[in-house]
């Protein structure tokens, strides 16, 4: 990507750990760039957030929109929508997998109006802001017990041993399903995850066993959405208000409350996942704001929304144009994919001064971490209190995210621009022998995080 002319934008070619140097190339010299299908094969095939050209297969230009205030534009404006005006599909998932695309369709982030509207209504109250706050103590106990096996020890994956199984355990738990099947969840949904189109290793074999883990968890919650929709009383969790309301609404499909449930689960997780992952990195070469912090734990709501901002868990995501417009001069016709890089959006010094400093105590409301307009993101204060409470006892509770620790550090990223983050991230007391692995964590939480009884 050097040279006096931009090549077109390929993100296969990105450096999975730090893409900020390339981004910052094309914010400054072609913000709005297009990539036509002549260009390029190996990214017009790729598709950013589940829904790319893949799924239009027009041959239409992208759009890679690289400054915040096209991206804002763009996530805000209801003429540029989730599935492609050509086709009507959201995601590229080929044929022969059709489990996988009728469940990966239905979700809640793929949907358009009206059915996008009359699902949020029913999914919005449970995640919102009053119902979560009394969530604060359960997920406080959830982090704590996860914590706590990993403070005696002299080498720890943050990802296996904390940041994957925590908002999975909590998510778990609003939906009302069963915290001891959290591994059975984590392999399906990181199945699912290779049939990404960001993936750079998108195989058969792997789009084989997304369907197959579609498959598997489509069954698990249309059986529980069953006995929820039978059962009397008022719902306990999210499962029996979606259960109820597919008692009142004939277009509340039993297929298409699974496949939300599915959505809720998967990506209701791995984004929390890859933001503390990500925190954490950040942490480790910044002693001075690990010091900070444990000083003054008032700030750490603030440090997730700059987190958030300073390394996004979701670097890019797609709408389509469904009429013709115009971006920074560029002429976007109907049926144009566009591309936001959240991640490049996120570092334009024209919305955020020093983008490339790390400071928590920075005003970052306008970050478009969780999206912008009708598909803001429905999860969002579930998602804060899970980063806040997670960091906060990472830092009170693990000895080698002291600011004196200085410890090894082993990390390794999936191939993902939208589930961001490290797959693996072990920290390594300096006195231990450098060939031993971490231990595991147990495969069955502690009893203290179990969901009661119904």
């Amino acid at each position: 990507m050097g040279g006096d002319r931009l090549a077109p934008f390929d993100s296969g070619l990105l450096d999975l750990a730090d893409p900020y140097p390339v981004y910052r190339r094309y914010r400054e010299r072609d913000p709005v760039h297009a990539v036509r299908s002549s260009d390029t094969d190996a990214d017009r095939d790729r598709d950013h957030d589940g829904d790319g050209d893949g799924a239009g297969g027009t041959g239409a230009t992208t759009w890679y929109l690289f400054r915040y205030a096209e991206v804002a534009r763009v996530l805000a404006g209801r003429a540029y929508r989730r599935r492609s005006p050509a086709t009507g599909r959201a995601a590229p998932i080929p044929e022969g997998y059709e489990t996988l695309r009728r469940v990966v369709e239905n979700w809640l982030v793929f949907l358009d109006p009206p059915r996008h509207t009359v699902l949020r209504a029913r999914v919005n109250p449970p995640l919102a802001s009053a119902a979560v706050a009394g969530l604060r103590p359960a997920v406080r106990e959830i982090a704590e017990e996860l914590a706590a096996p990993l403070a005696g020890r002299a080498a720890v994956d943050v990802v296996r041993g904390f940041a994957a199984p925590f908002p999975l355990l909590v998510i778990a738990r609003v939906l009302g399903v069963e915290g001891r099947l959290w591994p059975w969840f984590r392999e399906r949904a990181l199945a699912l995850q290779e049939a990404g189109g960001t993936r750079g290793d998108r195989t058969g074999a792997g789009l084989a066993r997304a369907d197959r883990a579609a498959g598997e968890l489509e069954r698990y919650f249309t059986a529980a959405l069953t006995a929820r929709r039978d059962a009397d009383g008022e719902p306990r969790d999210l499962m029996g208000a979606l259960a109820a309301a597919g008692r009142e609404d004939p277009s509340l499909t039993p297929g298409l409350l699974a496949s939300t449930c599915v959505h809720l689960l998967t990506a209701g997780h791995e984004t929390t996942t890859g933001l503390l992952g990500k925190a954490v990195l950040a942490l480790l070469t910044r002693p001075g704001t690990v010091a900070e912090l444990r000083a003054e734990p008032g700030l750490v709501a603030g440090a997730v929304d700059e987190f958030l901002r300073f390394d996004p868990p979701v670097q890019m995501v797609t709408r389509w144009a469904w009429r013709e417009t115009e971006l920074a001069g560029r002429r976007i016709r109907r049926g144009d994919r566009l591309v936001a890089v959240i991640g490049s959006a996120h570092r334009d010094p024209a919305c955020f001064p020093d983008p490339d400093v790390l400071d928590i105590r920075r005003a970052t409301g306008r970050h478009c971490a969780f999206g912008l307009g009708i598909h803001y993101c429905a999860g969002a204060a579930l998602a804060r209190l899970e980063a806040e409470t997670g960091l906060a006892v990472l830092l009170e509770r693990l000895p080698l995210l002291r600011p004196d620790a200085r410890p090894l550090v082993e990390v390794e990223y999936a191939p993902d621009w939208v589930f961001h983050g490290p797959s693996r991230l072990v920290l390594r007391d300096r006195g231990q022998a450098a060939g031993n692995e971490p231990t595991p964590p147990p495969v069955i939480p502690p009893m203290g995080i179990q969901r009661r009884s119904a």
